[in-house]
């Protein structure tokens, strides 16, 4: 190898890291811009709103806007049932995921895998096929326009179920067969070997499910038709009529404010989000 050659290898070597920090950095920018930007412009009047050029640091920051959003919504009232609504869903899916995938990773039993492909079927079908017949039970249960309807039809989630099977065959099966040698039947053994083995994956089902339906606009628009029975991205929606006054930095207020719940569960659970992220990905 010529004295050139590893010259340019070496320059290759120390340019690799800096320009994988550059690609990242300019992912980052293009990812938290819109935030920064919404942030920027809730903190100012309405009338800076429309500067030209635009400026990202407001030059009279101020709290109006915010002020502006409890006064003309409900604020406390649309965040207690987002909050109810998407923390019911996500512990229900972590059961039903878990449990299911549990099923189909450990259980053997007549058509499991048709069954499994069935499942799986499911998350190529749109939502908005499936919402009028979803309406129409939860009518003959009496459960229209209620909290409870919100919640009981997002329990199954298709996605979670294959990824607690993939994280549930990642596990070894002598775990199982030793437990099922001291006298444990398949609920014990899944009860008290596997189920906390598998905390880091039905993490990730819950913080994704969280994050998921606390913004979700359209199924709550469908279901849910009385004030008192709104989420808050339903209730953000009456804000749209500040944008005929130019008053946009309301509805950026109350963009923000509606994204601190979701920022926040996410912060907390990043970490058993990547613990078990990670430790999916060494099992296989």
């Amino acid at each position: 190898m010529s004295q050139a050659t590893m010259n340019l290898s070496r320059t290759r070597h120390r340019l690799a890291p800096w320009a994988r920090i550059a690609g990242l950095t300019l992912c980052a920018l293009l990812t938290l811009g819109p935030v920064v930007w919404t942030v920027s412009t809730s903190l100012r009047t309405p009338a800076e709103s429309f500067d030209l050029p635009p400026k990202i640091i407001p030059t009279s920051p101020t709290v109006e806007s915010y002020r502006g959003v409890f006064e003309q919504i409900d604020v406390w009232l649309l965040a207690l049932n987002s909050t109810l609504v998407t923390a019911l869903i996500a512990g229900g899916q972590m059961i039903t995921a878990g449990l299911a995938g549990y099923a189909f990773a450990r259980l053997e039993f007549r058509f499991k895998k048709p069954l499994f492909g069935l499942v799986l079927a499911t998350m190529m079908v749109p939502l908005q096929v499936t919402i009028v017949p979803v309406f129409l039970v939860l009518k003959s249960m009496g459960l229209t326009d209620t909290l409870l309807g919100l919640v009981i039809p997002a329990f199954p989630t298709a996605f979670g179920t294959f990824l607690m099977r993939q994280y549930f065959l990642g596990m070894p099966k002598d775990l199982g067969e030793a437990a099922m040698l001291d006298g444990c039947g398949p609920w014990r053994i899944f009860r008290s070997v596997y189920a906390p083995l598998a905390a880091p994956g039905l993490a990730i089902v819950g913080v994704l499910a969280f994050n998921y339906h606390w913004n979700e606009f359209f199924r709550p628009l469908i279901l849910a038709t009385s004030g008192q029975n709104y989420t808050l991205p339903l209730g953000l929606v009456s804000l749209q009529g500040n944008l005929g006054t130019g008053s946009i930095s309301v509805v950026l207020a109350g963009v923000v404010l509606s994204m601190i719940p979701a920022v926040a569960v996410f912060v907390v659970g990043q970490r058993p989000l990547r613990e078990g992220i990670t430790s999916a990905g060494v099992n296989r």
